[in-house]
């Protein structure tokens, strides 16, 4: 699991932060942020997390290993190479 190295919020952004979340959203000021209304060249952010399911799934042992010698993370990388094969083909089936 990797550590969490995130810098905790100082005093005055937590309290920033809390009088945002407690502030009716028709007294937020967004004029500075024009509506996003087109998505297509959107990039997935580092703090998304999909969510994951545990499956049981039979792979050739061949790309388990070659998978593993890359080092440590290796399903993290078998799942980037499958979501890449999925982004590919979407719309094909």
């Amino acid at each position: 699991m990797k550590k969490d190295n995130r810098k905790p919020l100082t005093k005055k952004l937590q309290m920033e932060l809390d009088a945002l979340a407690a502030m009716p959203e028709s007294e937020i000021d967004t004029s500075e942020m024009p509506e996003i209304t087109n998505w297509s060249e959107g990039v997935r952010s580092a703090l998304f997390r999909p969510i994951k399911k545990p499956l049981s799934l039979r792979i050739d042992a061949d790309i388990i290993d070659w998978f593993q010698k890359q080092g440590t993370g290796y399903q993290t990388r078998m799942n980037t190479a499958l979501r890449e094969y999925v982004k590919q083909h979407q719309g094909h089936a």
